[in-house]
């Protein structure tokens, strides 16, 4: 979940500075395999009972972002991370799922849940998500769904701020009359970037900020290759430009382990892929590398799931950035997604309307900016409080820890 953004004469930026403290977290736990399941319940005609390996189809196709997936619960599970899956069965057929994981708070015995990119809550979900924190010792479990309330194309805002500011509320009023409170700290941005690649390359290109069309020609005319390359040897060279990245830019990043355990759950297999066969109701991650003079200079990892492609990880070198690498592989990674037969690209995070120069992720909305996607604002994050007075407490401590790390930096 991370963001090691990749770009051309922008500040690259990562969501990992949000995501640290769940970085703290994890790891404390041995992962397990869940032997005795609790027994199935039975909420206004559904049953809600745990999701086992012979369910993982149906429960793929029953959410809707790679976070929720089936493979990317077995990545976590890897990394130390305790998963808990559910399903609402009705007449024996799974109609939704949700995936669950669960954070150790170090030197306590308490833990954090997290529901990233699930369903809209209902308050059937909220007593079986209650249940399972009082289980798990959970100070507060946090829910991000995967629900907009709010669309907008183009790189002005003005005109509709006031009906963006209406929907947002309505979605807010929504999840607080479920009891739910605006989180503490949330983990993913508000607001993303998603473009609708149907249209053709003429049209995308046409659609784009006129900067970005000349960069991509900068990078063309300078022999740029754009590939996808899923060979060890390109993730090892993927992990060393994150690793500089970070260096240059500063900020908190997962940790070499975790990009591996990802990569060796979720990889396609090397070799030229053939669209026909590419299982896209399973979450699979594509390495796509951009080289000059038979250097890389740019590695972004893909993830293709159902008719979406996302960019969750990238990095950059610093080296010959007049030549635009990043800028022609946003183009490739479009037409990657085009070939694929894909509809959207969910470029994983965001800014909010009219942006200021000065925020340091501008230069990382705005790259983005330029293809010409949808500003999408989202319900939002919201923590379901299961134990109120330690809630309170982890708050307190938490601000205390984020002074201290910047004080430190």
């Amino acid at each position: 979940m991370v963001r090691i953004h990749s770009g051309t004469q922008h500040k690259e930026g990562s969501h990992s500075g949000q995501l640290h403290e769940f970085r703290k977290l994890e790891g404390a736990i041995p992962s397990q395999v869940q032997i005795l399941y609790p027994p199935p319940r039975n909420v206004n005609n559904m049953t809600i009972k745990p999701i086992n390996s012979s369910d993982r189809n149906s429960f793929d196709a029953a959410v809707s972002h790679p976070l929720q997936s089936y493979e990317w619960g077995e990545f976590r599970e890897k990394t130390g991370v305790k998963v808990i899956r559910r399903g609402m069965f009705k007449d024996n057929k799974l109609a939704s799922g949700f995936q669950l994981t669960i954070h150790p708070i170090p030197h306590t015995p308490f833990t954090i849940g997290y529901l990233p990119k699930g369903e809209l809550p209902t308050r059937e979900l909220l007593e079986e998500l209650k249940k399972i924190g009082k289980e798990e010792k959970c100070v507060f479990i946090q829910l991000e769904p995967n629900v907009s309330v709010h669309r907008h194309s183009g790189e002005e805002h003005s005109d509709d701020s006031r009906i963006s500011k209406l929907e947002s509320d309505s979605g807010q009023a929504r999840m607080t009359e479920l009891g739910l409170v605006s989180a503490a700290r949330p983990l993913f941005t508000k607001f993303n970037f998603v473009l609708d690649i149907t249209p053709s390359e003429e049209e995308l290109l046409k659609n784009m900020h006129q900067k970005a069309r000349y960069n991509i020609k900068i990078a063309q005319k300078n022999g740029v290759e754009v590939l996808e390359d899923n060979s060890e040897e390109a993730f090892k060279e993927y992990l060393r430009l994150t690793h500089e990245t970070t260096e240059r830019q500063k900020f908190y990043a997962h940790t070499e382990d975790y990009h591996r355990k990802m990569w060796e759950t979720l990889r396609q297999a090397q070799g030229r892929l053939i669209e026909k066969s590419l299982d896209k109701n399973k979450l699979t991650a594509h390495l796509l590398t951009a080289k000059y003079n038979g250097k890389i200079l740019t590695a972004w990892i893909l993830f293709v799931f159902k008719d979406s492609l996302y960019y969750p990880y990238g990095a950059s070198s610093s080296e010959n950035r007049e030549v635009m690498s990043s800028n022609l592989e946003m183009w490739e990674a479009i037409r990657f997604g085009k070939k694929l037969g894909l509809k959207s690209f969910d470029m994983w995070g965001a800014l909010g309307p009219n942006p200021d120069r000065k925020d340091p992720w501008f230069g990382f909305h705005s790259f983005k900016e330029k293809y010409g996607p949808e500003h999408v604002e989202y319900v939002g994050s919201y923590d379901l409080v299961i134990s109120p007075v330690l809630y309170e407490l982890y708050k307190i401590a938490d601000k205390l820890r984020w002074l201290f790390l910047r004080i430190k930096k």
